[in-house]
């Protein structure tokens, strides 16, 4: 078991995560129980609503169930029951009541959330103890011998012991330490929307793909969250196009580029374009990985997506976060603090562990949509219905999946 009591260090070492998603809540939650004084800052105004659904499992189950959480986390699933393909008239070619695209085996252990909803579990189980700064984000920072010396957004300055990075694919932090985003992000070339739509359709826990849709269109996807009361709806799309054309700041300016890239999809897309249109619970971005040699320079690390995104075509960027919070933190506690011990040690008992996960990406369904929509710049025929999982696996999925998400969870 883990070890919940405090040290009595004759000075706390004090640590600035940049980020408040799911990364940086659970490495906050750790380190604030080994007794380091943490301080969270988070570009947003406040904690982040909306987002895709995100599946814990293996050893994050276990991560989450050490921090006492495993019940409430359980009560928060999607709880889906099965998916279906339709064609542009929404007439149902297939179903099945064994898996899901989002989430996989219906009766598995591993439990598919919304990302905000395990992100207010995170926060509430660390308690007042940790310093928020949401509306800021670190402009510049400075290393020295005793420290971090940081310039906010906002004109502040103050010192830290350690800063870590948790600030996701397009990590400022890791732009600031170890250069551009061009030297360590690796595009497979498609772009996924998310965003909140009515449950006009009526779903009771259940999953509905169509697709494709043509110039590179793989489908639109549409599933129930927070007990049917809403729909969360996602798109998907290949383009040979600059990473940098496709990747507008401007949420309005996305929200275009995903209605015109949506144009040869039917069924009831143009009734979620206009949803997302009219909500704020929208996300948009590329399927890429972060690979870097290292994750960690001097008094600065990273965490989770900044430092070894997966891609969320494995499915495991959360489950991977996790397990690297807790370790990153239990390490940091071994180590008394001294980021010369633990940074290393946190490295090379998860590298494996990521290389392992990053490669789910080059097997199974992750192949069929990363490759068969950039070869033929739509997806083939099969390829959606393999992609969203009306299928069982085939073998050699399962034994790298398998695989991958085994870990031996250490006790600190």
């Amino acid at each position: 078991m883990t070890n919940s009591i405090r040290p009595h260090h004759s000075r706390t070492t004090s640590v600035l995560i940049s980020g408040a998603g799911v990364a940086g809540t659970a490495l906050a939650y750790w380190l604030e129980r080994y007794g380091f004084r943490v301080t969270v800052v988070e570009r947003a105004p406040e904690p982040r609503a909306g987002g895709q659904a995100v599946d814990v499992r293996a050893s994050a189950l276990d991560v989450v169930g050490r921090m006492g959480l495993l019940k409430e986390v359980q009560a928060h699933k999607t709880g889906l029951r099965g998916m279906s393909l339709v064609d542009a008239d929404g007439r149902e070619l297939r179903r099945t009541t064994e898996w899901t695209a989002s989430g996989g085996p219906v009766d598995s252990p591993d439990v598919e959330i919304l990302r905000d909803e395990l992100c207010t579990l995170l926060r509430q189980a660390a308690g007042p103890g940790i310093e928020y700064l949401f509306g800021d984000s670190i402009h510049s920072l400075v290393q020295h011998d005793d420290g971090v010396q940081v310039r906010f957004t906002s004109g502040a300055e103050r010192s830290f012991d350690l800063v870590v990075g948790a600030d996701g694919l397009h990590s400022a932090t890791r732009r600031l330490v170890f250069g551009p985003e061009s030297d360590h992000l690796h595009s497979i070339g498609t772009y996924v929307a998310a965003w909140s739509a009515p449950n006009h359709l009526g779903l009771d826990r259940w999953e509905i793909f169509h697709g494709p849709g043509g110039d590179g269109v793989w489908g639109c996807m549409a599933m129930t969250v927070r007990d049917n009361s809403e729909l969360r709806v996602f798109v998907g799309f290949h383009s040979d196009e600059p990473t940098e054309q496709l990747l507008p700041r401007d949420i309005a300016a996305q929200k275009q580029l995903v209605a015109e890239r949506c144009t040869g999809l039917q069924w009831e897309v143009p009734r979620f374009l206009k949803a997302m249109w009219e909500t704020d619970a929208f996300h948009y971005d590329v399927v890429a990985q972060i690979r870097m040699d290292h994750w960690s320079h001097g008094r600065v690390a990273l965490l989770g997506d900044a430092g070894y995104c997966c891609s969320p075509l494995t499915g495991q960027g959360t489950s991977v976060a996790l397990t690297g919070a807790y370790v990153l933190a239990g390490e940091l506690h071994t180590a008394g603090g001294d980021h010369r011990a633990a940074f290393p040690a946190y490295e090379e008992r998860l590298r494996d562990h990521v290389t392992a996960n990053q490669a789910l990406l080059e097997v199974g369904w992750a192949r069929t949509v990363a490759r068969e929509a950039g070869a033929d710049g739509a997806a083939a025929e099969s390829g959606p219905i393999a992609a969203v999982g009306l299928d069982e696996p085939d073998p050699e999925t399962m034994a790298a999946f398998h695989a991958a998400t085994a870990f031996d969870l250490p006790d600190y």
